[in-house]
């Protein structure tokens, strides 16, 4: 992928995208790391942590109930003490970023 991550995760990052494992897509039941929403996550030295992302669709009525459940995970990592979402459109999501766990989940093949 072009737009793969060029550092890797800091420890509290990777305990972020663990804590962001725990939140549900509620359409899709699959949590959004492993549907391929989460495109970034950084934290800065005061413990603010930025999460890029995207959702299926642009017109998703998921929004806010995602932003709490996210904001809620990423903060009850130790360390963090603000949640940033940093939602984008590009790169468009499909269903190449899918883990191959959510596409069996899914019942996609292929």
């Amino acid at each position: 992928m072009a737009d793969e991550k060029e550092t890797p995760f800091s420890p509290i990052e990777n305990k972020v995208m663990d804590a962001l494992e725990e939140v549900i897509d509620p359409e899709l039941g699959i949590d959004l790391v492993n549907l391929g929403l989460i495109y970034d996550v950084k934290v800065d030295e005061n413990g603010e942590c930025t999460v890029t992302m995207t959702l299926t669709t642009m017109g998703c009525p998921l929004g806010d109930i995602l932003n709490r459940d996210i904001t809620k995970a990423v903060t009850s990592v130790d360390g963090v003490t603000k949640c940033n979402i940093n939602l984008v459109w590009e790169p468009v999501w499909d269903l190449s970023r899918m883990s191959r766990f959510a596409k069996i989940a899914l019942g996609i093949h292929g």
